[in-house]
């Protein structure tokens, strides 16, 4: 009878190595494959839907941000007529500070200041993003269609389907 030798079994590391290299093989395959498919319809929407979410969030944050602006500008030209040694009250991270109007209304001018930037980048964020909307739209052949003319399709699908159920509309005045 002859002996049976249990076959070296490799050790963790080396098993989680070779896995690794399974893993990483596999993955170049399918990105080389992947690379070769055209997006599918869904995806083409997908991320058009993306796009325009992106645009409307940031026009969203442009609208908050003229919002928070316009009170700054309130409150400079209110401060402005006031004694600058009067106290006033700011709010620093969620906590109240008492302050004089002297160490406030610079403070105040500033942030405006660079409110006014942000917006403006915001606001050229939000016309490259309409432009790569754009591009994307005319990339891939969208039509949005408006309410008249989803009206109208809707109206359409409507009467030929009540025509192929063989159902006889009449138009009695």
């Amino acid at each position: 009878m002859s002996k049976v030798r249990p076959i070296p079994i490799a050790n963790a590391k080396q098993q989680k190595k070779m896995a690794s290299d399974d893993k990483s093989t596999s993955s170049a395959s399918n990105k080389s494959i992947g690379k070769n498919k055209p997006p599918t319809q869904e995806q083409i929407l997908s991320r058009f839907n993306q796009l325009r979410q992106e645009q409307r969030s940031l026009a969203l944050k442009v609208a908050e941000l003229e919002m928070e602006l316009n009170e700054h500008n309130l409150v400079v030209d209110t401060l402005k007529e006031v004694d600058a040694n009067r106290k006033c009250f700011r709010m620093v991270g969620g906590v109240l500070v008492a302050r004089t109007v002297k160490e406030v209304l610079p403070a105040l001018i500033n942030n405006k200041e660079q409110l006014g930037t942000v917006i403006e980048s915001l606001n050229q964020q939000i016309v490259s993003k309409g432009k790569e909307i754009q591009d994307y739209r005319e990339k891939h052949n969208i039509r949005i269609r408006s309410q008249d003319e989803l009206l109208a399709s809707i109206a359409e699908s409507q009467q030929k389907g009540a025509a192929a159920q063989g159902v006889l509309v009449s138009n009695k005045n």
